[in-house]
């Protein structure tokens, strides 16, 4: 073929990301996903944290405050590369607040350790003028008891700042999807299933993609699904390695009439929730034990139904009680609700167990990555914040 041809399945921000990248570098690139439009699923539907690696506060080893770095790091300047545009007033305004459970996988001492040797390794790397802000200074703050009686209910023992913030992905979502949409090279197939990739008979470096529509045979094919990834990767030859865990989470998105004053906080270590305040009156709000609402290890799981009216009503409830007795306030976000989303998407991570299990593979997150078989490549993204930088990277190498 004169121009080689690549199949990316699956349009979330890696999939969208990689074809950007892999179109302006000459390749025919057809993106394949099940939803009426990209941007749709896990990318749109999450928090948007932009990790350095505190929320592993939990991980033994620094493995993986390492290994999220870099795209951290980069991932605005990554991200302006792709949309052509700043993200400015879409980014939470102050460092994210970590609120310490008396139920925490691990105490407040392990913390404020672990806490300050990753501070350490966003202080120490070339790219820490780089993030959201500029955090080649990145410090972690205690909060002193006086304030922390303000902030929080009674079963938060500590608290802590530090320099990490998060993107609002809605933002971000329709943002990407209008310029994957109008990328010359890329051709959507939106509405579309991919069934199974398999070698076409007789020729090197080709692939048959098989769909619920037409089939396509291409030279290079990326695999980011998030949901299906594995199923998929073992019809082409790349057998998954246990562990894993598929976990499908719900949180609620509010936009309140008024502004309201709520900090970016999250709940640690283990099975609880956080909040993100996007610009005052848009509002990320999640409770893990309610959110959720199914889990496998098994190659594929299954989407549940998101869902709906009184049963929506319920959820968005359900999570009100458990943060607002550990996050004084956050009532009035859902008392100003004018209008609220219940959604969700698939997580999955390399590892197993419960998050109350300290010692449960699911506290790390550092070895995802790229595997391939030939010229099929399949993409564990790790994290939302971790695509843009990792999407590059994967492009340079396929064209290279």
């Amino acid at each position: 073929m004169s121009r080689r041809r690549v199949a990316v399945l699956g349009a979330g921000i890696m999939g969208c990301a990689v074809a950007i990248h892999l179109a302006r570098r000459g390749f025919d690139v057809t993106v394949y996903d099940r939803e009426p439009a990209p941007m749709a699923a896990a990318s749109r539907w999450n928090e948007g944290k932009i990790h350095l690696g505190y929320i592993y506060g939990a991980d033994p080893t620094l493995a993986t405050a390492r290994h999220l770095l870099t795209g951290g790091l980069q991932f605005e300047d990554r991200l302006r590369e792709l949309l052509g545009e700043d993200l400015d007033g879409h980014v939470t305004a102050d460092d994210d607040i970590y609120l310490v459970h008396r139920r925490s996988v691990v105490g407040p001492e392990t913390l404020r350790a672990k806490f300050e040797a990753v501070s350490d390794l966003v202080r120490e790397h070339p790219d820490a003028d780089r993030y959201l802000v500029d955090v080649s200074d990145a410090r972690t703050a205690e909060i002193d008891p006086d304030e922390l009686g303000t902030l929080a209910g009674d079963d938060i023992v500590a608290g802590f700042r530090v320099p990490e913030r998060s993107v609002e992905t809605r933002w971000v979502a329709d943002r990407l999807a209008v310029v994957i949409a109008s990328e010359p090279g890329v051709t959507l197939r939106l509405d579309t299933t991919v069934l199974g990739v398999e070698p076409a008979d007789g020729e090197r470096d080709a692939w048959r993609v098989r769909t619920d529509g037409d089939d396509e045979r291409v030279n290079v094919v990326v695999n980011a699904l998030w949901g299906g990834r594995l199923a998929i990767d073992a019809g082409a030859g790349l057998v998954p390695q246990p562990p894993w865990t598929h976990r499908f989470r719900q949180c609620v998105f509010i936009r309140t009439r008024t502004a309201c004053v709520a900090p970016s906080a999250l709940v640690a270590v283990g099975p609880f929730g956080d909040v993100k305040n996007y610009n005052g009156r848009d509002f990320y709000l999640s409770w893990y034990p309610a959110g959720l609402v199914a889990e496998s290890s098994e190659l594929e799981l299954a989407a549940p139904e998101l869902p709906s009216g009184p049963e929506a009503e319920a959820f968005v409830g359900r999570v009100r009680a458990a943060l607002e007795p550990l996050m004084p306030g956050i009532g009035r976000v859902f008392d100003e609700a004018e209008s609220t989303v219940v959604h969700g998407g698939f997580v999955y991570a390399r590892g197993a167990g419960a998050l109350d299990d300290p010692r449960s593979g699911l506290h790390r997150r550092d070895r995802y990555g790229v595997e391939r078989t030939g010229t099929y490549f399949s993409v564990d993204t790790g994290k939302y914040s971790t695509a843009p930088w990792l999407a590059r990277e994967l492009a340079a190498g396929i064209a290279g």
